[in-house]
């Protein structure tokens, strides 16, 4: 072999070797990076306004995960488009495990099941991460309404079909389908009166311009220590740890279950060991007593659990969230 034919082997040998320890090398580089996260600080992607419900999960967990994981975890919330903007601010960044989207089951469960041509796809976008917290809605009727009980208050529906009216935070809200959910099980007819949101359904209910509404724990809690209005039932499966006293309604349903979630969700491609290493710090943290305490004020029951876990949430929860919306023919606003 001459000169340049030995020169192109060694070259060619070399290329060959580096490529093989360059191979050998990602795998070890890669569980190097996972087994450091973190190392810079953490981005929580919230869909709503500051002092929403994710607002408020997203900034308990922030100051408590920052002590834990030892970097910042920073609120960029990020509302508009029904999530849209949101879910496009986590899609088009790096999947690293350093951006999470924080949101409420809307997103993954009842978006998809009433517009269309949505940008997002959860289960072709998303890895869930850890179902962070609960939320509660409460049944709660004026307090003329002559019904103390969730079943005097379906034998009323029923003596006057047509004639009670509901409020709730808008077509295609949770509050609106736990309503359509319950008159369709219970064969009822309440009329429905959308408003935007809890800030103006409550009044309403207190004027008596409607006589039902679905909402949270503190914002009904002064009126009824006020005597304005009375609650019936909550739209959990178990009865809430923050009223034990007042039924679910599932008591009377059984499988009824449309409290609101909160949770984690990461880009398709993060990292497993990064997921399963911040659902553990989620669900560490949401058992802390200072963030019970935060939750609970703010009418939220801490959860926590695994990304297999949550994924369960979401495929249960859109499964009757879609049921619920072709049987009451809800169409998007």
């Amino acid at each position: 072999m001459n000169r340049p034919q030995t020169r192109l082997a060694r070259r060619r040998l070399c290329l060959s070797l580096g490529l093989g320890l360059t191979a050998a090398l990602v795998p070890a580089l890669t569980v190097a990076s996972t087994d450091a996260w973190p190392t810079k600080p953490i981005r929580f992607i919230v869909p709503y306004a500051p002092g929403g419900l994710p607002d408020t999960v997203a900034r308990v967990l922030s100051q408590q995960l920052t002590q834990r994981l030892g970097k910042p975890v920073v609120v960029d919330n990020r509302p508009g488009a029904n999530g849209v903007v949101a879910a496009q601010a986590l899609m088009t960044s790096p999947a690293d495990g350093y951006t999470f989207l924080v949101t409420d089951g809307s997103m993954m469960s009842i978006n998809p099941a009433i517009y269309k041509n949505l940008s997002y796809e959860p289960k072709r976008d998303f890895v869930p991460v850890s179902l962070a917290a609960r939320s509660p809605l409460f049944l709660a009727v004026n307090a003329r309404v002559p019904a103390n009980s969730l079943n005097e208050f379906v034998a009323l529906a029923k003596s006057k079909s047509g004639a009670l009216n509901y409020g709730s935070s808008g077509i295609g809200s949770t509050h609106h389908l736990s309503m359509e959910a319950l008159k369709t099980a219970l064969n009822v007819d309440i009329k429905h009166v959308p408003f935007r949101g809890s800030g103006q359904s409550v009044p309403a209910l207190i004027g008596d311009q409607v006589q039902v509404v679905f909402a949270a724990l503190p914002s009904l809690s002064g009126f009824v220590k006020s005597g304005q209005v009375k609650i019936l039932g909550t739209n959990s499966l178990k009865r809430s740890d923050l009223a034990p006293q007042i039924p679910a309604i599932s008591e009377l349903v059984p499988g009824y279950d449309f409290a609101v979630t909160v949770g984690l969700l990461a880009a398709k491609g993060t990292p497993d060991a990064v997921v399963k290493k911040m659902a553990n710090a989620v669900s560490e943290a949401v058992k802390m007593p200072e963030v019970v305490s935060q939750f609970h004020v703010a009418g939220i029951e801490p959860v926590g659990g695994s990304s297999a876990d949550y994924a369960k949430v979401i495929a249960d929860e859109a499964a009757r969230y879609a049921q619920t919306i072709k049987v009451a023919h809800v169409v998007a606003e």
